[in-house]
């Protein structure tokens, strides 16, 4: 991988000198910068998906806004800095710094009097360790009712032919498998390197906890259908892999204060008739109450619940189900009148495992931040193949063959290439070794052991062992006198892939 960004900073660097003009220039500059910038990492999705949600829980404060209404309505950048400061980056090319307030809620950011429409970006720089290795970028839905804003979310998402895609991956939020949704993530590519490509991009099931009415088995239902959506071959030949996540829980959990725990202990040691009573519906749990209401037959069939011996006010409880959601709720006050955790750190610890954020963040880092390189020099690649206009016929001629050289010759796009043919069926081996040739070409993950499904603390010498193995299967398989030429290519991608890892052993 260090090797395959020398190469793309050593084609930069040669067109820069070819380049005479200004504005190509610039752009190769750019270019530059990014291969040493922290992975990109968009956020996309329709409108109240969850997005602006997910990014807090991700950064681990809230941040961004996550109101009723649709709060991100220009692409805004979350990215480390070693001050607080967020940045205007204008339409017409300026920048300039903008006033910001935050008290104990999200960032409240003043456009000093400038439209929506004439902000290219907003750019909130944060000293935070999760923002080191990654650039988070909140993007205003799509389908959205006003056009204009699905308008920037869609420029800024999807390629055209003087621009690539800034972002290098994407996390997609979904509430259910729809056209809308399908036709953004076959638009999220930029060359034919990318073309359906899986490699960069991750569909999220998102608002999980929301799933079979906030039971609370709804992340497990949750997962049963995200199960079933990847394997589906619309969504295999576009993203990796699909997981649940119930955003609301997991920024709630990163961001617990002790007022909300000690709320929910007092609730927890009500009467459990009485709590259970309360748990029926949303609306019964944040009921106003008083004398009148006292144990008064309910319009939703429920039995009737004397609300009046309810000591938590209505409008801490309203403010509990807005932080938690009632699945969130139902979780967390049986955890506590259990006697499983004491204190807000271990409610937090307990809710973050139950909002599928865990599993998010380990693909996160398997996935996208153990490939960065890979995913940053592609993206350069496509910036400099976009950015050849400017170049004399000569120079185009020379930097164009250069990329098309190490396109054909690395091979971490050779991986690429296959696994897009895998998930587009071009490349078939039937049964369970299709299972083994996607894993071996980093599915879920690209350490040698979860290439190869075993542990990740598995020792160096079984590791070693199971990679000459797999080298020795797929040497042979390629070298078969009916094997297809397919397979023979496919082959030799995984005996070169196998030979790589168990040279990284030694």
């Amino acid at each position: 991988m260090a090797e395959l960004t020398e190469q793309v900073k050593h084609l930069v660097a040669r067109a820069r000198e070819l380049c005479a003009d200004d504005e190509t220039q610039q752009g190769l500059a750019a270019v530059e910068r990014r291969l040493d910038e922290p992975l990109r990492v968009a956020i996309a999705g329709k409108v109240k998906a969850g997005k602006s949600t997910l990014l807090n829980a991700l950064v681990g404060e809230q941040l961004a806004k996550t109101d009723a209404g649709e709060c991100t309505k220009i692409v805004t950048w979350y990215q480390h800095g070693h001050t607080y400061r967020v940045t205007l980056h204008m339409t017409d090319g300026t920048s300039r710094p903008a006033r910001f307030s935050r008290e104990s809620g999200p960032i409240e950011i003043d456009l000093g009097g400038a439209a929506a429409e004439q902000v290219a970006r907003i750019v909130v720089e944060w000293p935070t360790k999760r923002l080191v290795d990654v650039t988070l970028i909140d993007t205003p839905g799509v389908a959205s009712i006003n056009s204009s804003v699905s308008d920037r979310a869609l420029a800024f998402l999807t390629p055209d032919d003087d621009r690539p895609v800034e972002a290098d991956a994407v996390l997609y939020l979904m509430r259910h498998m729809h056209a809308d949704d399908l036709s953004f993530l076959e638009s999220f590519h930029d060359d034919e390197l990318a073309d359906a490509s899986p490699i960069n991009a991750i569909g999220l099931l998102s608002r999980a906890d929301e799933v079979a009415v906030g039971r609370p088995d709804a992340m497990r239902v949750a997962e049963r259908i995200a199960a079933r959506y990847r394997t589906d071959e619309r969504l295999r030949k576009l993203c990796q892999t699909v997981l649940p996540v119930g955003g609301l829980l997991a920024e709630t959990a990163a961001t617990l204060t002790q007022d909300e725990f000690e709320a929910l202990q007092q609730l927890a040691d009500h009467d459990r008739k009485q709590l259970d009573g309360l748990m029926l519906s949303a609306d019964r749990f944040v009921a106003d109450t008083g004398p009148a209401t006292n144990r008064a037959s309910t319009a939703d069939g429920g039995p009737a619940v004397d609300r009046q011996a309810c000591t938590v006010p209505p409008l801490v409880r309203r403010h509990l189900l807005d932080r938690f959601g009632l699945f969130g709720v139902r979780v967390a006050l049986p955890l506590i009148r259990q006697g499983r955790v004491a204190t807000a750190g271990d409610l937090a610890k307990a809710l973050d495992s139950r909002s599928g954020i865990v599993a998010l963040r380990e693909d996160l880092l398997e996935r996208f931040a153990n490939r960065r390189d890979v995913l940053r020099a592609r993206s350069a690649l496509v910036s400099v193949d976009r950015l050849l206009a400017g170049f004399s016929s000569g120079a185009a001629v020379e930097i164009g063959s250069e990329i098309e050289r190490i396109r054909a010759g690395a091979h971490a796009f050779a991986e690429i290439r296959l696994l897009n043919d895998c998930r587009r069926g071009l490349v078939t081996l039937g049964g369970v070794e299709d299972g083994e040739l996607e894993r071996l070409l980093g599915t879920a993950g690209t350490s040698p052991a979860a290439r190869l499904g075993l542990r990740s603390d598995a020792e160096p010498c079984d590791l070693r062992a199971a990679l000459l193995a797999e080298i020795e299967k797929w040497r042979r398989k390629g070298a078969h006198p009916l094997a297809s030429k397919d397979v023979t290519d496919a082959a030799s991608v995984l005996v070169r892939t196998c030979e790589g890892a168990l040279a990284d052993l030694h």
